[in-house]
């Protein structure tokens, strides 16, 4: 079965109140039957990709906890160099616990300069401290009493509470479409691929096209094989933004799609590349994208809304989940 979950629309802009906002887009997504909801991380406004800044995502989902049931509740990704891996425990251990264990900690590196300055940490280190970061919250949600001395962090006995409720941790990386202004590598790193060998799941990135999440894949599965994970249980994940518009019509689905990308991205990068990396195009044309990720490996996809109207979830269910599903139902 191919899973869906769903971005809130946690991108501040004009269009009415945002709690309301955020609220209504979960209840919808809930209600209509996709498996998660998530969360966008920005700590300030990334203006060389987006116009707009985004709300805390461990905030958002632990009030989004409140309002659903069933839904899982996930980052996508939480830049984990900016969090201190204590504080960031005891958010995990708290959200576990008044969601009832519906957490999915999806994490990566972070690759925005400004961040990493406006808390005093180092961009260059931004490698060694997610690996830190993993290592000590997954050590604090499972013992009793963690002590380490580290490159970063130095803990001394110390317990978070309540434990029990480790989420999966899904890692973020690879490869993506080359780009001279890109602050990220085009490739899978090696300590990446590392990073996602010990975690439960992969997040590729929403700029890889199918044959480069292929190729990934094809490095990360045997090594996943060679550590003894159970494949079985491990996600391949792929985020996405989408923007559906009921036509068959390429050119007037294009041109709403270029005006809702205008309104949550910067003109750092123009439609065409939207065009190559995102989910653009008619209906049948999206869904021919999800189902060579798919085939690509993905089992897990994650679409990111461009306005906060929940009529975008009904058009998604209808229209993209059940062809993509029905495209791998067995003949």
């Amino acid at each position: 079965m191919i899973e869906f979950g769903v971005f809130l629309p946690t991108f501040l802009t004009d269009d009415g109140p945002r709690a309301e906002a955020v609220r209504n887009f979960a209840r919808a997504a809930e209600r209509i039957g996709y498996d998660s909801i998530w969360v966008t991380d920005h700590l300030i406004r990334a203006n060389r990709f987006y116009r707009v800044a985004w709300l805390e995502p461990m905030s958002v989902l632990t009030y989004v906890a409140a309002v659903t049931e069933r839904v899982r509740l996930g980052t996508g990704i939480l830049i984990m160099p900016l969090r201190h891996p204590v504080l960031l425990a005891k958010e995990i251990a708290t959200l576990q616990e008044l969601s009832g264990g519906r957490f999915i900690l999806g994490g990566g590196t972070g690759w925005f300069d400004r961040e990493f300055e406006a808390i005093g940490r180092s961009k260059a280190h931004r490698g060694t401290l997610t690996d830190e970061i993993f290592e000590l919250v997954d050590r604090l949600l499972r013992e009793d009493s963690v002590t380490y001395d580290g490159r970063h962090f130095q803990l001394r006995e110390v317990s978070i509470e309540p434990r029990g409720r480790r989420p999966p941790f899904w890692v973020a990386g690879g490869s993506q479409v080359p780009r001279a202004e890109s602050p990220e590598r085009p490739s899978l790193h090696g300590r990446v691929l590392a990073r996602i060998v010990r975690g439960d799941g992969w997040v590729t990135r929403p700029t890889a096209l199918p044959e480069q999440i292929e190729a990934d894949w094809a490095v990360i599965h045997p090594a996943l094989a060679e550590a003894g994970v159970d494949l079985d249980r491990f996600v391949v994940s792929h985020e996405n933004f989408c923007h559906v518009v009921d036509t068959d019509d390429e050119d007037e689905a294009l041109e709403a799609q270029r005006n809702a990308y205008a309104r949550i991205m910067s003109d750092e990068r123009p439609f065409e590349y939207f065009q190559q990396v995102y989910l653009t195009g008619t209906p049948p044309e999206i869904v021919d994208r999800l189902v060579a990720r798919a085939r690509a490996g993905v089992r897990y996809f994650m679409l990111h809304p461009l306005t906060s109207d929940p009529e975008q979830l009904e058009a998604w269910w209808d229209l993209i989940v059940g062809p993509v599903r029905r495209a791998f139902e067995p003949a």
